[in-house]
């Protein structure tokens, strides 16, 4: 059964002679043998589900058929227990493997990604798949995901994607930037770009940024997973840099880390004081502010991103349908709405226009909407609609009315109007914000 003496030898039973004299052991190895498992992968499966050889005759065989009539072949089937032989007795197999199907996954991706060397908990790998789901991954983008980086779910049963999760809200990181991390992850094990992401950190500490450490990690956190940096020491010698320009060229654009890392030629940077980004001076001086003003002065510290990241939001939100001068209007009430990734707008935007209903427009008088986090426009717009059928709210309200209140505001004026509002309202706050409570 390929065990070495020193695995079997407590496993031998004190009241046998024989092998003979255990008539169940001897039926259900024959099975699995008669199946198409090699005997020497039987140990494995003997050590790690034991209770599967005390099997009643006819149950072992019904088992391994079971898993035939999920679409696998008896060859996938064999590889599969031999693989992960508590499959056998582990009915969170079965969900996840009906949770990845309603996906996409097809049943010969167990079979790739499935390694004799590990140990699946596949209650582990469930919940990491709940919560990968839980932050609004599109079944589309899950599918993506767990094809280019099978990792992320079956490294560690999930243990590191959880681990990485937990990383990033330390940094404050809110569900839309983990949902954009999980969507532009690049191509390499979630052990490898969680080993980079902290190593970026602490490169950070060492060149002694601020406060910016936070915002730069919860924003390009899939870039700095990415990258592979070189060490302080060496980095400051090749650029012959202090730390504070280095600092500096990284808030003004972080994407300037993807040129630093291991195995990459840096250059020496151009003699100068202080760098600023005339991309960056000339959207200020578009959205009509004057140059050398103590406003210009403000904004070039409050904007996070280079002058082409800037623009490209900007433009962004031109291309959803707004006027130049109506974006330019929205970005001075609603700065903050400029430090939101291209890719965060544009999801906020179809939430807008195609979950809500509300006409692209609306954002002019309330850009406000765009610096909400999804997982609470969600809930004050659900519990809005239910409170609609029910005849207890007016329809159409402006959005600003559903979302600017504080909570206890909005359940005293609005909840509240239904007996039932408050049981309705605690259930749907458990169900948006249920997978942020559990990590």
């Amino acid at each position: 059964m390929g065990m070495k003496p020193s695995e079997y030898t407590s496993l031998l039973p004190r009241d046998m002679m024989y092998l003979a004299d255990d008539q169940r052991l001897l039926a259900n190895y024959h099975v699995l043998c008669e199946y198409g498992i090699s005997p020497n992968k039987i140990g494995k499966i003997y050590i790690d589900v034991r209770e599967v050889f005390r099997y009643d005759d006819g149950i072992l065989l019904s088992q391994l058929n079971s898993l035939q009539a999920k679409g696998f072949t008896q060859s996938s089937v064999a590889k599969l227990v031999t693989s992960c032989p508590n499959l056998l007795v582990d009915n969170d197999f079965l969900k996840v493997l009906e949770a990845l199907m309603n996906v996409g996954i097809v049943n010969s991706w167990f079979e790739e990604h499935t390694l004799e060397v590990n140990s699946y908990n596949w209650s582990k790998i469930l919940e990491t798949l709940c919560l990968i789901k839980g932050f609004g991954l599109s079944k589309e983008d899950l599918k993506e995901l767990l094809y280019k980086n099978p990792t992320v779910l079956m490294e560690d049963s999930g243990a590191t994607t959880v681990s990485l999760i937990v990383f990033l809200i330390k940094f404050g990181a809110s569900v839309d930037d983990i949902l954009l991390t999980f969507k532009q992850f690049p191509q390499i094990k979630i052990q490898n770009f969680q080993s980079n992401l902290n190593n970026c950190y602490h490169f950070l500490l060492g060149i002694e940024m601020d406060d910016d450490i936070a915002n730069i990690i919860r924003t390009h956190s899939h870039v700095l997973g990415s990258c592979m940096l070189k060490t302080v020491k060496s980095l400051l010698s090749g650029l012959n840099s202090g730390k504070k320009r280095l600092c500096d060229i990284i808030k003004e654009n972080p994407l300037e880390l993807k040129n630093w890392v291991l195995g990459k030629k840096v250059k020496p940077l151009p003699n100068s004081n202080t760098e600023v980004s005339k991309k960056k001076i000339r959207f200020l001086l578009n959205l009509g502010f004057v140059e050398n003003s103590n406003e210009m002065s403000k904004a070039l510290k409050l904007f996070r991103g280079n002058g082409g990241e800037l623009q490209e939001r900007f433009d962004c939100l031109v291309n959803a349908g707004l006027t130049h001068d109506a974006v330019a209007e929205m970005v001075k009430i609603a700065p903050q709405v400029m430090n939101q990734t291209k890719e965060v707008i544009e999801m906020k935007i179809d939430l807008l226009v195609n979950g809500l209903g509300y006409n692209v427009s609306s954002l002019v008088k309330f850009p406000a909407f765009l610096s909400y986090s999804v997982q609470k426009i969600k809930l004050r717009f659900t519990m809005y609609n239910w409170l609609t059928d029910r005849g207890k709210v007016n329809a159409n309200l402006a959005l600003s009315t559903v979302l600017a209140s504080p909570d206890r505001k909005f359940v005293r004026f609005y909840v509240d109007r239904d007996p039932e509002g408050l049981i309705v309202w605690e259930k749907l706050k458990k169900e948006f914000f249920s997978n942020e409570k559990a990590v």
